[in-house]
């Protein structure tokens, strides 16, 4: 019976050695959320994997949307550790070291310091499987659009995507407004529904990112130039709302490292090499009876 109880007791205190180490091991873990835009969810997914195996101590958590909507969840309240956009212009509007007639509500979200241009995408025009409309290149899509014989996937216009697209529109002195009434048009709430449309070839063309174009398995025949809709930027930057700002930077000094990099550029991203303007160059108003552009 002495040696059951002595049994008994030792085992009770082995237990009560044990949990509070269990609760310790918890507690050392650190959950970073990243908010990030649609068009990175690959490439960020197998960041994730080589990430977490260097750092055990760390969890990603992901939120991939549109960078419009993610800079609304931000703005309303959110968790968020740090935040990846697909243009200057949302992230713009969360820094209050930003223009304030970008920043016209001087949010103050981004953490001083952290921002950085991270990545640098191309805008392209992306075509079903074996082209069945026979587009080649964007002065093509113009003259097709103008002729109501295209009908064109795009992202809405709170949408980064979307906002290149208008400017390209723009550079060829196309009326968004009528070509949509003129059903030449149809929208997608970020990148990837935009993306699914052409894959699905229920559209003629769609412009998109030359990274969600590769990661779909899709031609993509022309490119978008500077002049026609700007660079196409990725800030990133940590949060000063973040629960884990040294854990952010962290994590953010590792996307600009070389196993990041290398992985951003297998799918079509560049690092960035060059300072960017805080919001690309608009491009110049054609009249409407402008030629198309060469």
């Amino acid at each position: 019976m002495k040696k059951a109880l002595s049994l008994l007791l030792a085992l009770t205190m082995v237990f009560a050695l044990a949990v509070p180490s269990a609760f310790a091991a918890d507690a050392e873990k650190t959950e970073l959320i990243v908010f990030a835009a649609a068009s990175m969810t690959e490439t960020l997914t197998q960041i994730k994997d080589l990430y977490e195996a260097e750092n055990p101590g760390v969890t990603l958590v992901y939120n991939f949307d549109s960078s419009g909507t993610l800079k609304t969840q931000i703005q309303e309240g959110a968790d968020c550790d740090v935040f990846i956009s697909a243009a200057p212009k949302q992230m713009n509007q969360l820094d209050i070291t930003a223009d304030p007639e970008v920043n016209t509500d001087k949010l103050d979200f981004v953490l001083e310091g952290s921002r950085l241009n991270l990545l640098e995408n191309k805008v392209v025009l992306a075509v079903p499987e074996g082209n069945p409309k026979g587009i080649e290149s964007f002065d093509q899509l113009a003259e097709l659009l103008a002729a109501g014989d295209v009908f064109l996937a795009m992202g809405n216009s709170d949408v980064p995507v979307g906002q290149y697209t208008q400017k390209i529109l723009a550079y060829y002195g196309l009326d968004e407004e009528a070509l949509a009434k003129a059903g030449s048009v149809t929208y997608g709430t970020n990148v990837k529904e935009v993306t699914t449309q052409v894959s699905e070839a229920s559209v003629d063309c769609g412009v998109v990112y030359a990274t969600d174009a590769f990661s779909a398995g899709l031609d993509n025949v022309d490119a978008a130039t500077a002049e026609m809709c700007g660079q196409v930027i990725y800030p990133a930057a940590v949060l000063n709302i973040s629960k884990n700002p040294e854990a952010a930077q962290a994590f953010l000094d590792y996307l600009t490292g070389p196993e990041a990099t290398e992985v951003f550029e297998s799918v079509g991203f560049s690092a960035m090499t060059v300072e960017a303007e805080a919001e690309p160059t608009p491009a110049p108003e054609a009249s409407p009876e402008a030629t198309p552009a060469a």
